[in-house]
């Protein structure tokens, strides 16, 4: 199992089975504290957030609303979710990471349950 750290990297998704790869810029939030802080006092994100360990999220104190994926230990996308400020997520008993996005990314990326993500540490 692998044993991320906080940083940035680079998220493939291969959407809607088409064999189109989208890469979307990542930050990875391993430590306690990145993960508490995680995207509260945002406006905005470019890309995508993994909060890791995780198996559920809340956007209380958040300004914009969020896609959450939520993810298996090999990165296959077990649910996803579109999620207003002022909410709790549910924990996914499967889910060993959860991805963080603006509402209306993941669509935009073909990103659906089932999806299989790779991560590259080698890019911004």
């Amino acid at each position: 199992m692998v044993r991320w750290r906080d940083g940035r990297g680079e998220l493939s998704v291969r959407g809607d089975g088409e064999g189109v790869l989208v890469r979307v810029p990542l930050e990875i939030a391993a430590s306690y504290r990145a993960r508490t802080r995680g995207l509260l006092g945002r406006d905005s994100l470019d890309g995508a957030l993994l909060l890791s360990p995780a198996n559920s999220v809340h956007t209380f104190r958040m300004r914009m609303p969020i896609d959450v994926a939520y993810l298996d230990r090999r990165l296959r996308v077990v649910a996803v979710r579109t999620m207003p400020p002022g909410r709790l997520g549910l924990p996914r008993l499967r889910a060993r990471h959860v991805l963080e996005a603006e509402a209306g990314a993941m669509e935009g990326w073909g990103l659906r349950v089932g999806a299989r993500l790779t991560i590259d540490l080698g890019s911004p």
